[in-house]
């Protein structure tokens, strides 16, 4: 049984979760995700139950370590994790989601104690191979609450039985272990070579809740990338334009 916990999330594309924990509850935490914590409150780094479980996490793009902070004192006290880059924190209440999610990788922020945090394999090579944030899947599981990060701005879209979705390899967060999650060819030769949304888009078929992101971490990197080589080479020009022209 995971911990009852209360729970408060600040700020708009910069967000931090505040949880409140009672004495003795406690909360697991994505390592380096801590903001603050209150007097009382305990720190315990480990792989969260052997180097298996450190591994599995590793692999589906979490930490080896996992970080849990318990309420040792005798008063109601407070923790606060921050989000990595800007966008929303989703809470996932995983009673009331059916016991299990399943999210992208690295997307896990925090949970309440007792959350299990496993690897959630693809069901088609295909998906693995093309799904754009990898082959392995997270998938949250028990009766607390649970927090994962996203970029930008948050979709929800309730597919139907039989109702499909297309989405950009990237924009998918966390969807129901119901939806069936798949990878299609776009199709077309300038639509992959010049239509600017890679070659393979995700098929999500219903039924089941989506989460959706508007801006993926990978493509907010890519353009910080392209910015900072754009204004290198553009300095790089300016030095050796004006040495050029000092000759």
């Amino acid at each position: 049984m995971a911990d009852e916990i209360t729970y408060a999330i600040h700020g708009d594309d910069m967000q931090l979760v505040e949880i409140e924990l009672d004495p003795g509850e406690g909360v697991q935490a994505e390592t380096g995700a801590m903001c603050f914590m209150e007097d009382g409150i305990q720190m315990e780094t480990s792989t969260g139950g052997g180097i298996l479980k450190g591994l599995k996490r590793a692999v589906t793009g979490a930490g080896f370590f996992i970080t849990t902070f318990h309420n040792t004192g005798r008063n109601v006290s407070h923790v606060g994790f921050a989000a990595p880059y800007p966008g929303k924190i989703i809470p996932l209440d995983l009673g009331k989601l059916g016991g299990t999610f399943i999210c992208q990788k690295d997307s896990f922020l925090c949970a309440a104690q007792g959350t299990e945090i496993d690897i959630a394999f693809t069901k088609k090579i295909g998906a693995g191979l093309f799904g754009g944030e990898g082959f392995i899947l997270q998938r949250l599981s028990g009766n607390g609450l649970a927090f994962v990060h996203a970029g930008g701005t948050i979709i929800q879209k309730e597919l139907r039985a039989g109702e499909s979705l297309r989405v950009d390899t990237g924009c998918l967060v966390a969807m129901a272990p119901s939806v069936n999650y798949d990878i299609q060819f776009i199709g077309g030769f300038k639509n992959a070579l010049f239509g600017g949304e890679g070659v393979f888009l995700v098929n999500l078929t219903g039924p089941g809740l989506v989460l959706l992101q508007s801006l993926p971490f990978s493509r907010l990197a890519d353009r910080i990338l392209a910015g900072v080589k754009s204004n290198r080479e553009e300095n790089h020009g300016g030095v050796l334009g004006g040495l050029m022209g000092n000759r």
